[in-house]
């Protein structure tokens, strides 16, 4: 059993550290070395870590696919509602699981803080609709709220059967359970503690 379908790639952590470096000097008015380190944050590595676990199936990757689902998919109109768990309970799972995915514990970033980057710095923290227009880091930490249990599979957005993760994990993953996966529970994994706070400090410094 694997905590995630693939690793980080060590490029990942050099980047955390990179635009933890990069906030602080925007925060101090330093906005050309910023923009150098959110520029070069950006890694080509990144990008094939991505690709690799969010493109087609390959078995060496995600293991062999089950023939038959138990539980079922559902059809939509049987799915739990809401699809997305309320912003209390988001406040909750973030309370409780910090801003590192569940799965293997690389750091994740909001939404609302990679807009804000890409908003002051649109040439150097790219972001767009477009996945091939986005800034590798982010588009792999952009932080999601994942069902343990796929809601497609009957599973609710209660605080128990969900997990913060990354695009990585989560798109991953997509419908397939964690035994199917080949995936440990996260449930059942210790949380991980550290100061990294999702780059917060550009939006709140």
């Amino acid at each position: 059993m694997r905590r995630c379908y693939l690793e980080p790639v060590p490029e990942v952590w050099v980047a955390a550290d990179m635009l933890t470096d990069a906030v602080r000097l925007h925060l101090i008015g330093q906005r050309d070395a910023a923009a150098r380190l959110f520029r070069g944050s950006d890694f080509e590595q990144i990008g094939r870590w991505f690709q690799t676990v969010v493109g087609p199936h390959n078995p060496a990757i995600h293991g062999v696919l089950p023939l038959v689902l138990e539980p079922p998919r559902l059809p939509m109109q049987d799915r739990k509602k809401p699809r997305m768990p309320s912003a209390a309970v988001k406040r909750q799972i973030l309370a409780r699981d910090g801003m590192h995915r569940r799965f293997c514990d690389s750091s994740v970033i909001p939404k609302n803080v990679i807009l804000a980057i890409s908003a002051a710095y649109p040439e150097d923290a790219r972001w767009s609709d477009i996945a091939s227009e986005q800034h590798r880091m982010f588009q792999a930490m952009s932080i999601q709220y994942d069902h343990v249990l796929p809601h497609a599979r009957g599973g609710d957005s209660s605080l128990e059967n969900m997990v913060i993760t990354c695009a990585v994990c989560n798109y991953g993953r997509m419908s397939y359970t964690v035994e199917e996966a080949g995936l440990i529970d996260p449930r059942t994994q210790p949380i991980k503690v550290s100061a990294w706070d999702g780059l917060a400090s550009f939006i709140d410094g």
